[in-house]
């Protein structure tokens, strides 16, 4: 008598299982520029489950970490060929293709505090230039995010500007590359995912990588105990973009759904990450083998003006530059930040 119960349970289970997985209107698989199991990678998860949830299991999202199906610097491409549907990424990673994406991705000296950075690309026009720049390639921006400012980790103590020099400091191609050289560092254009072998092998001295909590966790220190926090060059903008047809087909109230999404996905990361930050210097503290070094006012000072100097140069590159350049000055100057 117990067969049969379980029998047509078991089949009833498995129907409603089918049916679940035949529910999604939309399957889409997103890239992003993170390994799997940091932080941020994690977040982005947790976000495709909340679209899910949101659009009543209408939207389905597999999130892949960097590398998955492409190099990082080539999921612009893969999204607009259909390869990927979508990537959650730093548009720095396609100054090659314009200088624009280094440029909005990551105007390096700009933010202190990352809600201004949010503020600017939700409310004052920040997203509106970056579809400017992106639809052309076949993508649209849901909406931006970031990570918070990044802590430098270094294997010899960085004081002031002027000990950057000939410091071999791990940079992305674009915009902070070019500031690191200017102030009088040597770049080192390496992946995110070799920064631990290259501070192990000392092919760099410091990196231009996260925020100190991922740093801490990921065994930075090990090899650069002179963390340079709170950071002072780094904010960069995560791109939530998708296929652009796909987008322009949606109905509105998924693509309201997604909208909100990216938006509590954004404000969330920053506080998430900044708890951990706090806790991970925290903890550093403790340990003697760690110096925190917090660069001094005046020296912020002066790698900001070395900083605005390149974006002045930046803004000369295309139209969308300059346009950029004219929007995030006066945002900057209107609300006491330049």
């Amino acid at each position: 008598m117990f067969n049969t119960p379980l029998k047509t349970l078991t089949v009833a289970v498995l129907g409603a299982m089918a049916l679940d997985a035949q529910a999604a209107e939309y399957e889409w698989t997103f890239q992003t520029s993170e390994t799997a199991g940091e932080p941020q990678f994690e977040m982005k998860k947790a976000w495709a489950d909340n679209v899910e949830q949101m659009s009543d299991g209408r939207i389905a999202i597999e999130i892949l970490p960097v590398g998955a199906v492409v190099q990082a610097n080539q999921t612009l491409q893969a999204v607009e060929s259909g390869i990927l549907q979508g990537h959650m990424t730093d548009p720095s990673y396609f100054t090659g293709r314009d200088p624009a994406f280094g440029m909005i991705g990551n105007l390096v000296g700009a933010w202190s505090d990352p809600y201004d950075f949010l503020d600017y690309m939700n409310h004052a026009g920040g997203e509106a230039l970056y579809n400017k720049l992106v639809e052309p390639y076949g993508l649209h921006l849901i909406g931006a995010a970031a990570t918070g400012l990044e802590s430098l980790p270094s294997t010899k103590p960085i004081r002031s500007v002027e000990d950057m020099q000939g410091l071999k400091l791990r940079a992305p191609e674009g915009m902070v590359y070019n500031i690191f050289e200017a102030a009088g560092a040597t770049p080192v254009n390496l992946p995110g995912s070799e920064v631990y072998t290259g501070l192990e092998k000392g092919v760099i001295d410091a990196a231009d990588y996260t925020v100190f909590a991922t740093n801490q966790s990921q065994g930075l220190h090990e090899f650069a105990p002179y963390p340079l926090y709170p950071g002072f060059h780094s904010l960069p903008m995560v791109s939530v973009s998708l296929n652009k047809e796909i987008w322009d087909g949606l109905p509105a109230d998924l693509k309201a759904i997604l909208e909100t999404s990216v938006d509590d996905l954004a404000y969330e990361m920053v506080a998430e990450l900044k708890t951990r930050d706090l806790e991970a210097v925290r903890e550093a503290r403790q340990d003697p083998d760690i110096e925190i070094i917090d660069l001094p006012a005046e020296e912020r000072t002066r790698f900001r003006n070395i900083a605005k100097e390149e974006w002045a140069t930046w803004a000369e590159k295309n139209e969308i530059t300059g346009e950029f350049y004219e929007s995030v000055v006066a945002y900057l100057e209107n609300h006491n930040l330049l």
